[in-house]
């Protein structure tokens, strides 16, 4: 993006969907040590409720979406002081700490499978994707009332680690993350099942009062991130 300030405020607010949380506390992590003094303050949710949020009058400086809709939204309003910028791809999986997923999507099928966790696919983009992948398969409608549904893709993420769904959809990202990590198995949905999902940040109006977020997004797409967004299984964009 190249936009960056010299204002000596180092604060930025950021809201970030919920599948960003292990990689971006990494990201934020190092971005630390470059930058001292520098204050980057995170909150996670769905992508849907984050937007609401914003257009309600919440003063988050950066918001990065698991999509680009959101973004786009957003930019319709007028809330927005640059175009969006396409920062990762994101996957879907499934996961379960008990089954083996040897079958791929068809382990929703599996007789021990009594409830199924998806986020909630009018705010969260994974939820929609895991959605749009059942359905294409044609399983949806066989699975429909097993499914319970999470605020998030945290929050689905836990219904699967905790036991209280047999499996989850959730990011290939929280998969990958140390909670999870070995704790169970998961499964990566196919490109032409599920499409890698790609998502969007966006500056809103007022960054510009010190710039840090600007820096930050800047920061998070060079390629000194190139390596942790990699660790966690993120799709990265071809820079021009």
């Amino acid at each position: 993006m190249g936009i960056l300030s010299c204002n000596k405020e180092r604060k930025a607010t950021v809201a970030a969907a919920a599948n960003l949380r292990y990689v971006l506390e990494e990201i934020k992590t190092q971005y630390l040590k470059d930058y001292p003094g520098a204050n980057i303050q995170i909150t996670y949710g769905s992508s849907g409720i984050l937007t609401q949020q914003i257009i309600n009058g919440a003063p988050f400086d950066l918001f990065m979406s698991a999509d680009t809709k959101f973004p786009n939204k957003l930019e319709d309003r007028g809330l927005t002081s640059a175009s969006a910028v396409n920062y990762c791809y994101g996957k879907v999986a499934l996961w379960s700490s008990s089954l083996n997923l040897s079958q791929g999507l068809s382990s929703v099928l599996l007789p021990e499978v009594k409830k199924i966790a998806i986020a909630n696919p009018n705010n969260a983009p994974y939820g929609l994707n895991s959605v749009n992948a059942l359905k294409k398969q044609n399983l949806y409608d066989k699975v429909k009332n097993r499914i319970v549904w999470g605020e998030n893709i945290n929050q689905t993420a836990q219904f699967a680690f905790s036991g209280n769904a047999e499996i989850g959809f959730i990011a290939l990202s929280l998969a990958l993350a140390p909670e999870m990590k070995n704790k169970g198995n998961y499964y990566v949905l196919p490109e032409d099942i599920c499409p890698p999902i790609a998502q969007a940040a966006v500056l809103i109006n007022g960054w510009e009062k010190n710039g840090e977020a600007a820096r930050f997004l800047d920061y998070l797409i060079s390629s000194k991130c190139n390596s942790i967004w990699d660790k966690y299984g993120y799709g990265l964009p071809e820079k021009e």
